[in-house]
């Protein structure tokens, strides 16, 4: 171990640094194995003269150390450089190469250096190196004002272009100012104690404040920090600060904006691109009755909405909304404790600057009295049109019956004149008599009519429908033997209706007696009746076996005055014509189903309401 030569190879084996040589004069060269094992070759393998070359990457690093092997060996100049290899397994690895010459008469004979795996150094190199480019990008792009402060002197060491754009400061009037100087008098004091505070923090951290500008203009800023970092002995903090004058002028007109909604008598409300609840103002609250917490995140459809809301005007809320478009309705809504209200609105929807929808801003007020009234008005007219069809009908009957029968009066009255003989002119007064009769019966069915149609807002009264239909059995009892008829029923003893209940009555006999009047001859008459609900009436249905109706030929003509069908001596023609005024005074109606020669079922639908 005395030898130099041994000594500095076992140095050189402890730091894992290789020793190669190239020997001119024998054209030999030797690895050892550390360099063998750097470049991943078999520990046997025997190099070459130019072996060593084929492992440094093609391009600019083998041109380099082909350079240099060659400038060595014409000139005798050592080099110490690094390079990227490729190793015969390879992967790409960093190393240092040394190289000595050693000269005989002037001229180099021999080649001797260390070989050093560098790769996970020069990784870290490489990645600082492109760390620092990307903050050197961003430092000098960002958008934000970038200082960098010595936290304790408070001096400012560096800042970006933006800093001086927003300061108005030039490089050489910003660097080594106080940062104090950048802020109103008013605020140094705010922003010293905001930084002492945050000495000990290792975190992020916003404030909002003012700065001053080199020209005495006041501008609003956001001030962020990041973390510290220690250069020597030195903190150095580095502060972000945004120009937010536009946002404060928007915050101030939304402050506006929002005292003027929140205090005006419309009702507002705002949602998301969703149209979800973000906002409404006391207005929206005290129509509804909800609290803000109770409907944010909510679409008001959702809570609004009710049994008698219109489905097709909620279908063109949910259009526009999806399509991002204005529409104004009216509409019945729900409030809290489920009571009615109609709601006019205008709904509209915000866009940024790209054209995308941020929000819904809906506008409305309560026109329940309005509505109340135009719908008031609305069935005062349709009662009154109503009213002039009836009366036009009835002008029609009166002038057409009445007319016939003083026609016929005044017919017999000019032969009773134009007889000669006294018993001749007596025996036209009983002819007289009865077309004065037919006259009374004229006006007294034309009376009840008139007071039908006259008495529309009748009380109705709450009646067990099964007891009143018993009631009008006992009374028909003796027609119901002699005509032989089977009436059944399925009408349960708690079913109640509501109806004027001398109608009700009148409508009952009607029903039956018709099924008496018209029975057939040729099968054993039966009267079923029976009876459903639905949401809007109670319907009581009337089947019998008797002789039916050609309704394609009489359908028209069913409940009209004085029409007959059947040719019976009693007929009157006038029964189905006061059932549909009595059923439509109560707000029902009456339908039919017939076919000759089967029979025929009435049905009359009572309206509840």
């Amino acid at each position: 171990m005395t030898n130099k030569h041994d000594i500095y190879i076992k140095a050189a084996e402890s730091a894992k640094i290789g020793i190669w040589e190239s020997n001119l004069e024998s054209n030999s060269v030797y690895w050892d194995s550390i360099t063998k094992c750097i470049l991943e070759v078999p520990e046997d393998f025997q190099p070459i003269n130019g072996d060593g070359i084929k492992f440094y990457s093609p391009g600019e690093n083998r041109e380099r150390i082909v350079a240099l092997i060659e400038k060595a060996i014409s000139d005798g100049i050592s080099f110490n450089d690094k390079f990227q290899i490729t190793t015969a397994k390879n992967n790409i690895k960093y190393v240092e190469c040394i190289c000595r010459t050693e000269l005989k008469n002037n001229k180099v004979i021999r080649l001797l250096g260390t070989f050093q795996d560098i790769t996970k150094e020069q990784n870290l190199i490489n990645e600082l190196e492109l760390n620092v480019k990307k903050f050197s990008s961003i430092f000098s792009s960002a958008n934000d004002a970038i200082i960098i402060i010595d936290y304790s002197t408070g001096i400012i060491t560096d800042c970006n272009s933006r800093a001086y754009e927003l300061t108005g400061y030039k490089s050489s009037e910003l660097l080594g100012i106080h940062n104090s100087k950048l802020f109103p008098i008013e605020k140094r004091i705010e922003i010293r104690l905001f930084l002492a505070n945050n000495k000990d923090k290792d975190n992020y951290f916003v404030n909002e404040t003012f700065i001053k500008t080199n020209l005495g203009a006041i501008i609003p800023v956001e001030v962020a920090s990041g973390k510290k970092f220690i250069v020597g002995n030195r903190t150095f903090l580095v502060c972000f600060f945004r120009d937010i004058s536009e946002r404060k002028n928007v915050e101030d007109n939304l402050n506006m904006l929002s005292l003027v909604a929140s205090e005006t008598s419309d009702a507002i409300i705002i949602a998301n691109p969703e149209g979800e609840t973000v906002w409404a103002n006391n207005a929206f609250l005290k129509l509804t009755g909800f609290s803000l917490n109770e409907i944010i995140g909510k679409k008001p459809r959702v809570f609004l909405n009710g049994p008698e809301t219109d489905l097709q005007t909620i279908s063109n809320i949910n259009d526009a909304l999806h399509l991002k478009k204005n529409i104004k309705t009216t509409i019945l809504n729900y409030n809290k404790q489920k009571e009615k209200f109609w709601y006019e609105s205008s709904t509209t929807p915000v866009f940024d600057n790209l054209g995308n929808c941020t929000k819904f801003i809906c506008v409305g007020r309560d026109v329940t009295v309005a509505k109340e009234k135009e719908l008031e008005l609305r069935r005062i007219l349709d009662v009154t049109n109503d009213q002039n069809d009836k009366l036009f009908n009835f002008a029609h009957i009166v002038s057409h019956n009445i007319r016939s029968h003083a026609s016929n009066l005044s017919m017999i009255l000019d032969v009773m004149e134009s007889a000669d003989d006294t018993d001749e002119k007596l025996s036209y007064i009983e002819m007289f008599k009865e077309g004065t009769d037919k006259l009374s019966e004229t006006i007294e069915y034309l009376n009840e009519i008139i007071t039908i149609q006259k008495n529309t807002n009748i009380d109705k009264k709450y009646i067990c429908l099964k007891d009143e239909i018993e009631k009008v059995k006992m009374a028909l009892s003796q027609s119901i033997v002699e005509s032989c008829i089977e009436i059944t029923h399925s009408i349960p003893d708690n079913l109640v209706v509501s109806v004027i209940p001398a109608y009700l009555d009148s409508i009952l006999l009607n029903l039956f007696t018709n099924a008496i009047k018209y029975k057939s001859t040729k099968r054993k008459a039966t009267l079923e009746i029976g009876y459903e609900i639905n949401e809007h009436y109670t319907i009581i249905s009337f089947k019998d076996n008797g002789l039916g109706i050609n309704l394609n030929k009489n359908g028209h003509k069913l409940f009209g005055m004085y029409k007959t069908f059947h040719g019976n001596d009693d007929a009157r023609g006038i029964g189905l014509f006061i059932t549909k005024n009595q059923l439509e005074a109560m707000k029902g109606k009456i339908e039919v189903e017939s076919e000759e020669g089967v029979g025929s079922t009435f049905k009359i639908h009572l309206n509840e309401k």
